[in-house]
């Protein structure tokens, strides 16, 4: 441990860990900063800097969020559900949420003080995650039970001073109804029929010098461990298929590869003073100060209605003349909408650039991404938490990816919708940002008809090789009319098995056959 410097103190970085290298003797200096902007900033930290953000990105995005402190050391985050009429467990690091019995039953944690932190109060919220209360109570001995909870009242009536009557009602009842919840909750639940994994962010001699690996074999990353995740992509699903009417105009009005490409460079630079403006008040203007930006407004801008709807935008002439774009529904929406834009229309313009004949026979794959397979729920044979977790390989963004940590000689990710049987004409992979040795080189992909009990293989490749980072590849498949309702890839080995450990893909695409 060191002192902290006056410009990490400033940021509340009292407490300063020193890292020296067992090679050159250099140290590094980890400041555990609590001011969340900060670390917005510096992008590093464990748990306590990650739940720190993450709830201030909650709180950014309208949710009533508290951050809670485990006395034994690990911190997350819980918001509250109008869906559900309580508080929900979410810990961004284990990307899991709901499952509050996680830390005990799953980690072997044995647990005393859990205090959630709340910008109207503080609360001691320890029975809502353990089933084994007596034991907790024998490890509660900083204080005695009624000093405590006359500390936490204390601070509560001085966070809420000045808060209207109406309020101050409003939430004391909802005091009481979480406290009669989590009783409710301690004394229904069958505890023995829970299985929950132990701890799986970080490295493995760590979690184990913890204690917190759990007992369960299964959460070894070798293993799937992994639980079913649901996929949220509806939205890549809508933005693709909007940019079709914006590339068939081109078609339309016998646009020259070029000016495609103009196009598609002017409405990308709104996109990106859109996303770059406030989230709750996302705002632009169109200035018609050139015969370029005229014609885009005049005939090319109608085209992009599919578009700007996928993203929850709406076009409409300002008082000025201007077309201003603005917020047409639920800005967090748009916020999700608005980095797969960006990309899908890096990808157009990269395979514009690459089309030789621009014409009809153009819109198709890879340029025109039509049907693709949505909201659908996902298992993988292993991820690495929080950067490479599974669904990221569906999410529409560069920047993520899936990241299997032993899945250079092999692993597997199952894809499963619940709504319809549907036929895959087509894939895309995509390389990840990085380590070109993780890409994947031999796989083969199948179908169930039957929820994952029995598969078919539909494509088969061998010795492929991602040339550049970010790069698309395209499959076309002959599945002679097999209908599945769930698709699995089996990754057989990397591009070099011999330097890594771990296989990772920046995107995975599926598209079936149009109805």
């Amino acid at each position: 441990m060191g002192s902290p410097l006056p410009s990490e103190a400033l940021f509340g970085g009292s407490r300063v860990e020193l890292y020296r290298c067992n090679s050159c003797s250099k140290i590094t200096r980890f400041p555990r900063y609590n001011d969340p902007l900060k670390l917005v900033e510096t992008r590093k930290g464990r748990c306590g800097e990650w739940a720190n953000c993450f709830t201030l990105y909650c709180r950014a995005f309208g949710y009533e969020s508290r951050l809670v402190l485990d006395f034994t050391d690990h911190v997350w985050t819980e918001c509250f559900s109008h869906c559900f009429g309580r508080w929900m467990h979410l810990d961004p690091c284990e990307a899991i949420f709901d499952n509050p019995l996680l830390y005990e039953k799953g980690w072997d944690k044995k647990l005393n003080y859990i205090i959630a932190i709340a910008k109207d109060g503080v609360y001691d919220v320890t029975k809502r995650y353990t089933r084994k209360w007596h034991e907790v109570l024998s490890r509660r001995n900083i204080t005695t039970e009624a000093v405590l909870s006359a500390v936490l009242a204390n601070i509560t009536k001085d966070c809420r001073k000045g808060f209207t009557s109406q309020l101050l009602s409003t939430l004391e009842e909802r005091d009481r109804n979480e406290m009669e919840a989590i009783e409710r909750e301690y004394h229904s639940k069958d505890y023995a029929s829970t299985s929950l994994p132990g701890r799986r962010s970080g490295d493995k001699e760590w979690r184990i010098s913890r204690s917190e690996f759990g007992s369960n074999d299964n959460c070894s990353l070798s293993s799937s461990s992994c639980p079913v995740r649901r996929c949220i992509d509806e939205h890549v699903t809508r933005v693709y298929n909007a940019l079709y009417p914006v590339l068939y105009s081109f078609i339309l009005n016998s646009l020259s590869k070029s000016r495609a490409v103009e196009i598609l460079k002017m409405f990308k630079r709104i996109v990106v003073e859109l996303r770059d403006s406030p989230f709750r008040t996302r705002k632009t203007s169109i200035k018609s100060d050139s015969s370029s930006a005229k014609f885009f407004v005049d005939q090319m801008l109608p085209f992009f209605g599919e578009l700007l709807k996928a993203l929850s935008l709406k076009s409409e002439l300002g008082t000025d003349g201007r077309v201003e774009i603005c917020l047409a529904g639920d800005p967090v929406k748009t916020s999700l909408a608005l980095p797969v834009v960006l990309d899908g229309l890096d990808d157009a313009i990269h395979n514009f650039n690459n089309c030789d004949n621009f014409g009809k026979d153009s819109l198709s794959l890879p340029l025109v991404k039509l049907n693709r397979i949505c909201s659908g729920s996902v298992l993988a044979s292993g991820e690495e938490l929080p950067f490479g977790i599974a669904t990221s390989a569906f999410d529409g963004i560069q920047e993520s990816k899936w990241e299997e940590p032993n899945g250079a000689r092999g692993c597997w990710i199952i894809y499963k919708v619940d709504n319809k049987l549907q036929e895959l004409v087509a894939y895309e992979l995509m390389s990840a940002n990085e380590a070109p040795e993780r890409d994947p080189m031999d796989w083969v992909v199948e179908g169930s008809n039957d929820g994952g009990s029995s598969w078919h293989v539909l494509d088969e490749q061998f010795s492929q090789r991602f040339e550049t980072r970010f790069q698309r590849k395209t499959f076309k498949v002959n599945s002679a009319g097999l209908l599945s309702n769930a698709f699995r890839l089996r990754f057989l080995k990397v591009r070099d098995v011999e330097a890594t450990s771990r296989l990772q893909l920046g995107s995975i695409d599926l598209y079936a056959r149009s109805s």
